[in-house]
């Protein structure tokens, strides 16, 4: 008998692969089902879903940046009332933690009292009532009550 060295595939090379693990499907009959995705699809709910959190991102930001807007504005008011009570007349030394009055006079200069518009009655000897407010630990004023509009520089 003559020995055949020669292998000789039964499958059909046609249907066959080198790399079958780089076929964009499944190569067996058992083996999993790879569908393509749908990019286009995909990127849109990608985007979509970007967009929503950058926009919730983005209002927290102007909610935050309103405060600030807001607390600055508030300690320009201190800042304006301070300057016109440190250039007011003050007949008496103010005690940090009390409650004090700015009055305007009718040659528009300013006055700090102690005494409240209500303890007045009504014979106000000044022409307006501007502000009430307390002093600080740290020698500035906390403004209480702002009855007039006070220009901030």
């Amino acid at each position: 008998m003559q020995e055949n060295n020669d292998f000789i595939n039964p499958i059909d090379k046609d249907k066959t692969a080198e790399n079958p693990h780089s076929l964009p499907y499944a190569h067996t009959r058992g083996g999993v089902v790879i569908k393509p995705e749908d990019m286009g699809k995909t990127k849109g709910k990608a985007l979509s879903a970007m967009h929503q959190q950058t926009e919730k991102q983005m209002g927290f930001l102007y909610e935050q940046m309103q405060l600030l807007v807001e607390q600055a504005k508030r300690v320009q008011e201190r800042k304006a009332i301070s300057e016109k009570i440190y250039n007011a007349y003050i007949g008496f030394e103010p005690i940090i933690g009390h409650e004090y009055y700015l009055y305007q006079k009718t040659d528009g200069s300013y006055l700090l009292s102690m005494v409240s518009p209500e303890e007045w009655g009504a014979k106000m000897p000044y022409e307006k009532y501007s502000a009430k407010v307390t002093l600080l630990a740290d020698h500035t004023w906390d403004v209480l009550e702002n009855k007039e509009y006070i220009e901030y520089e």
